[in-house]
């Protein structure tokens, strides 16, 4: 499943539904097919993916270095952290409450 969240003030963010369901939980908001982050709700938004964003490097700072020779054969997928998929969503949340636009999500 892919969901769009979609703001008058910004282009679209396009993220697989997995992803989108733990930013989504993240945030305070149940994952349903379509919603809403009201005007209200953007500063805390923001607030929980920067939090949850800061936790993910942190754990990150502790895993050990792909090693290059691994990246060349890929042979060692390199993870993509939570706090490298929420940068997108965070930079549209935070032009959204600039322009004073609500964010909507819908599958």
């Amino acid at each position: 499943m892919i969901i769009t969240f979609k703001s008058r003030a910004t282009a679209d963010t396009i993220m697989f539904g997995d992803v989108a369901k733990e930013l989504l939980l993240l945030m305070g908001k149940s994952f349903d097919t379509r919603g809403i982050i009201t005007l209200e709700q953007l500063p805390d938004a923001i607030a929980a993916l920067r939090k949850a964003a800061e936790a993910s490097r942190a754990a990150q700072k502790g895993l050990p270095e792909p090693d290059e020779a691994d990246i060349d054969r890929a042979v060692t997928p390199i993870p993509v952290s939570l706090a490298q998929r929420a940068v997108p969503l965070i930079e549209q949340l935070e032009r959204s409450l600039r322009a004073a636009q609500p964010v909507i999500w819908e599958s």
